[in-house]
């Protein structure tokens, strides 16, 4: 699957909040739990581990003329709930 994101807000999640958009990409190669966030844009959560930390990334689906790809939006560290819901699917 491809992903693509915005290089600025990349930056600034980079220097706020630990993680590159790029880096965040992990969390989707590896056991997550998805739930879909918004209806319109359709937009999903991703709640999984990157490197020691549980990480939430918002994204979408989009589609160009190379297919589909994911559009990842912003992330942050799981907040307590986020953890209880993950925790229920692996623990």
């Amino acid at each position: 699957m491809r992903f693509d994101w915005d290089n600025r807000k990349s930056q600034l999640l980079q220097q706020n909040r630990g993680y590159s958009l790029a880096e965040v990409a992990g969390v989707l190669a590896g056991d997550y739990v998805e739930q879909i966030k918004r209806d319109a844009p359709e937009q999903f959560i991703a709640i999984g581990h990157l490197e020691n930390t549980l990480l939430s990334v918002i994204y979408e689906i989009r589609s160009d003329s190379e297919g589909e790809y994911i559009w990842l939006i912003t992330d942050w560290r799981s907040t307590k709930r986020e953890r209880e819901i993950y925790e229920q699917y692996f623990y």
